[in-house]
């Protein structure tokens, strides 16, 4: 870990990798705000170590964000690194998830990051300094049967992150966006019953550690990066880019479709 500053705050930190970078950013001595809806995990969690302080917001709700950036503000200090890992992965075919299901992903996944940079980034920007890591996918770019919405979601966050990079070079901040292949984490779990049957069959062999990609993160970030594709993503976003028609071959294959 290479981080800078005094306070992180991390959303999604009751798991997954929100968790392991939580508990990093902590082991160095920052004060962490982890910031989720499930209440019996942040507990858990702010219980392995003093530097963490629990918070809960819906992150869709903007007016909820920008209450939890004050109160975080006000009682741990000046936010020096916001890492958005917060997200939700339902899988289902476009068909069959309804449109109220569909919306509130991206209204999670895309506008709760919307949300949380928009609510941040003024805040650094007027004190000069400040990280801002955000949570893709490479499912975003790489897509697959039965995850469309979920894709769809990773794909304006990717794009969105993508322009903001371009028009903000100049910028004091650093801004990251994280784009994981398939992450050994609680998240992907929720795809399983009604997701593709590529993550079905994928066993702990088949997934990458939370911990390989927060190291990842923190590799790029220090090294200037605005994007990063650890492990497979790279070559897996390279082979929908080139060859489109053959990965939907081959996911069609995997998927048994």
């Amino acid at each position: 870990m290479a981080f800078h500053g005094k306070t992180a705050l991390v959303t999604g930190g009751a798991s997954g990798m929100g968790r392991v970078a939580a508990l990093r950013l902590a082991n160095q001595g920052a004060k962490v705000a982890i910031v989720d809806l499930n209440e019996e995990a942040l507990a858990t969690v702010t219980a392995e170590h003093d530097n963490l302080t629990a918070f809960t917001c819906d992150i869709s709700n903007l007016d909820q964000v920008r209450k939890v950036v004050e109160e975080v503000e006000s009682s741990l200090g000046p936010i020096d690194r916001l890492v958005h890992c917060a997200a939700i992965m339902p899988g289902q075919s476009i068909k069959e998830m309804t449109a109220e299901s569909t919306n509130k992903m991206m209204a999670i996944n895309y506008g709760g990051t919307v949300n949380m940079v928009k609510t941040l980034w003024p805040l650094m920007d007027a004190r000069g300094s400040g990280d801002i890591m955000m949570f893709g996918s490479m499912a975003g770019d790489v897509l697959t049967h039965n995850l469309g919405a979920y894709s769809a979601t990773k794909s304006a966050t990717n794009t969105w992150a993508e322009v903001l990079h371009h028009e903000n070079k100049d910028s004091p901040l650093r801004f990251l966006l994280i784009c994981p292949p398939m992450v050994n984490t609680p998240l992907i779990k929720q795809a399983i019953d009604n997701g593709p049957g590529s993550i079905k069959t994928a066993g702990d062999d088949m997934m990458v550690s939370p911990e390989f990609i927060i190291d990842e993160a923190e590799k790029a970030i220090e090294k200037g990066q605005w994007v990063v594709r650890p492990g497979s993503a790279k070559w897996m976003v390279r082979l929908r880019r080139y060859f489109p028609g053959l990965l939907w071959k081959i996911m069609e294959k995997a998927n048994k479709v």
